[in-house]
């Protein structure tokens, strides 16, 4: 008699870490047919991208625009049904609080802070006569020099000088990027060493670069914050049946298994685990593993993955008694970036409700200010630099609601592929380099193979350990 033919089971696809890289794994990976399984150490998905509701408003808290060059995020959210809820940044320029200590508006055409004309007005009032007129040297230089620097720092300190790296430059790019351009690799700016090369100066590869991408086309955000994409992703996984685990910390991963920390996920029963958890005994996951959490040590060497804490203090205005915005006309455009030595402890400052025009319109005439911080703030504190930074008085009562929170940005790490990371750890900074590489990775592992049975793999391979 012949024997009935027994489905294969193939093993599920454990992705360590629900940040937007490991939700984006798990979706590419469900959709080739993988059973797959998310586990998270925190209480929520999204990683980075987060927010808090505040007097009834939504407000991103994590990372709240995406940049807009090339098509790869738009025509992503488009996949997700998100296309029609992208908003373009408001016409509002931004600010620089010099060290100095005056605050002016930013050079009118700049990309980083980078200006395309060092002796203009606007670039001469930020960083002094003597260091324009350093960078303008730039355009007397080689096109090749410079071209083979590994940060922007390095390019922008050899074209145009120190001056405008660090009172121009250096401000901008803590601002959005919570680091020193010296610590920015160049391949962050996408475009910038090609245009470089072509233009013959750094000055006009920047001209260049903002004519084919006007500042308002550089970022955008959606509907509702940036959270919308988590929420579509979530969403989605849920229809494709994708199990989420949240509070489970992974001690180990190697490339057929996990390991979590003793009484972490213990409860869950999954499929493939041990029994162990409850007992505080390792518990053992397996499966085809895939790390997109920025804590775990590298996979290559056991150092630890450096992390970028950056702290937010959020403050809702109200309008006043006649029911005017506190900070009608925008006084310092979409917001205002802050050199380092002057008494402003704040590194930036987002005037989110003149940034965003959604947000605006749910607002009704209160404002939201975010400021960023290297080190967490008091409410006090963010009332005073927001008064600097501003230029107006903010009194307590005009304060409805504050909240201070921190996120984490993982630095670089090194791979050697015996385990699957994804994440801007590898990845690089920016939506589209983390969406991108998260795919990408998902089709290297390609469609469930074999007749394998979840929980009979092997425990080879290389480990990787929690820090």
């Amino acid at each position: 008699m012949t024997e009935p033919t027994r489905a294969i089971e193939h093993p599920e696809a454990i992705v360590v870490g629900a940040g937007v890289a490991g939700l984006v794994v798990a979706r590419e990976l469900a959709l080739q047919g993988h059973r797959v399984r998310v586990l998270e150490a925190s209480n929520r998905p999204g990683g980075q991208v987060s927010s808090t509701e505040l007097a009834g408003l939504r407000i991103d808290t994590g990372a709240e625009a995406f940049a807009t060059r090339g098509a790869l995020v738009s025509d992503y959210l488009a996949q997700l049904g998100l296309v029609d809820r992208i908003v373009a940044l408001r016409d509002a320029p931004a600010w620089l609080h010099g060290s100095t200590g005056k605050t002016l508006p930013l050079p009118a055409v700049s990309l980083l802070g980078i200006p395309s004309s060092p002796l203009a007005a606007d670039v001469v009032s930020v960083v002094g006569r003597l260091a324009a007129w350093r960078g303008k040297l730039d355009v007397l230089l080689p096109g090749s020099v410079g071209a083979t620097a590994p940060t922007v720092g390095a390019l922008v300190r050899r074209r145009m000088g120190n001056g405008i790296l660090e009172k121009l430059v250096a401000p901008v790019v803590e601002g959005i990027h919570s680091k020193h351009p010296d610590l920015l690799p160049v391949d962050a700016v996408p475009g910038l060493v090609q245009n470089l090369l072509r233009e013959k100066s750094l000055s006009r590869a920047v001209a260049r670069m903002r004519i084919d991408s006007p500042a308002g086309s550089l970022v955008a955000s959606l509907d509702g914050g940036m959270v919308a994409l988590v929420d579509t992703l979530l969403f989605e996984l849920h229809r494709c049946g994708v199990a989420i685990e949240y509070g489970v910390r992974v001690a180990e991963v190697h490339p057929d298994h996990v390991v979590l920390e003793p009484g972490s996920g213990g409860d869950i029963g999954a499929q493939g685990a041990t029994d162990h958890g409850a007992t505080g005994q390792p518990e053992k996951r397996h499966g085809i593993v895939v790390v997109a959490a920025p804590g775990l040590i590298s996979p290559v060497d056991g150092s630890s993955a450096s992390q970028t804490a950056t702290h937010l203090a959020i403050l809702v205005l109200a309008a006043d008694s006649e029911g005017a915005a506190p900070l009608a006309g925008a006084p310092r455009g979409s917001g205002v970036l802050v050199a380092r030595g002057t008494p402003v402890v704040a590194r930036a400052l987002t005037h989110m409700t003149a940034k965003w025009s959604t947000l605006r319109a749910a607002a009704v005439g209160r404002e939201v200010v975010r400021l960023s911080y290297e080190q967490p703030p008091t409410r006090e504190q963010a009332q005073r630099d927001a008064e600097v930074l501003l230029g107006v008085s903010i009194p307590n009562e005009r304060i409805i609601a504050a909240e201070t929170v921190t996120w984490l940005r993982a630095g670089r790490i090194t791979v050697d592929g015996s385990i699957p990371v994804v994440g801007e750890q590898v990845a690089g900074t920016g939506l589209a380099a983390v969406i991108s590489h998260a795919c990408s990775v998902a089709q290297q592992i390609g469609p469930p193979k074999g007749d394998a049975h979840t929980g009979s793999a092997t425990q080879s391979g290389h480990a990787a350990r929690a820090a």
